[in-house]
């Protein structure tokens, strides 16, 4: 009897002890939890406010796509002594502005509050997406039957936030934002590939913070 009674009382030790140690686990877990959540707030929010382009050290939109279109063996109109008109290959259908506004408006503005991001650009063009990974699922139809709209998605690597969209041309976006010179200064790396175009364009943009008034 006093064996099966010492029996009992170490079984019932050791399954105290795992119950102590599985709580603490979960604890642990909770905090953590708590803890990356509150880190990934703090990401997000050091790159909001209002930025501005600084085209000096910002790539040549209009450079690039000619790059891209030289590099799928297209043409590009020489001009001898007339200079190449500011903007030059901007405009086009409806279903490009995304392409436009990412490549060429000077100015953004970015409210992260995860895990929804609001970007807006000139003229109130808004995108609005998330990075807590929800995707639209899409069909050979889906522009048609969802008003033909873009939709975009991000990612965090770090500290750098990828952003991922399909324009409405069917085409793909890829832009990689990065703070830099302790965060007076946004890093966009962008690879933009129409649908209709035969290589990518790729470019870096950056801009400088606006400071709060």
């Amino acid at each position: 009897m006093r064996g099966k009674t010492a029996i009992r009382t170490r079984a019932a030790l050791i399954a105290a002890v795992g119950f102590c140690l599985v709580a603490s686990l979960h604890g642990v877990a909770q905090t953590q939890a708590l803890e990356s959540a509150q880190a990934a707030i703090v990401r997000g929010q050091a790159f909001n406010g209002s930025w501005v382009i600084n085209e000096s050290l910002s790539d040549n939109t209009d450079d690039a796509v000619e790059a891209a279109i030289k590099k799928a063996g297209g043409k590009v109109k020489r001009r001898f002594l007339r200079k190449r008109p500011e903007d030059f290959y901007r405009g086009g259908p409806a279903e490009q502005e995304l392409y436009d506004r990412i490549s060429y408006d000077d100015v953004l503005s970015i409210a992260i509050d995860e895990p929804e991001l609001r970007f807006e650009y000139a003229d109130n063009f808004v995108r609005l997406f998330h990075s807590d990974g929800r995707r639209r699922r899409t069909t050979a139809n889906s522009f048609y039957e969802e008003g033909a709209e873009d939709f975009s998605f991000a990612n965090w690597n770090g500290d750098t936030l990828i952003v991922e969209s399909r324009p409405r041309d069917g085409g793909f976006t890829l832009e990689t934002y990065t703070l830099i010179e302790n965060g007076t200064r946004l890093r966009i790396e962008m690879q933009i590939e129409p649908d209709a175009f035969g290589a990518a364009v790729e470019l870096v943009r950056v801009f400088d913070r606006v400071p709060a008034r």
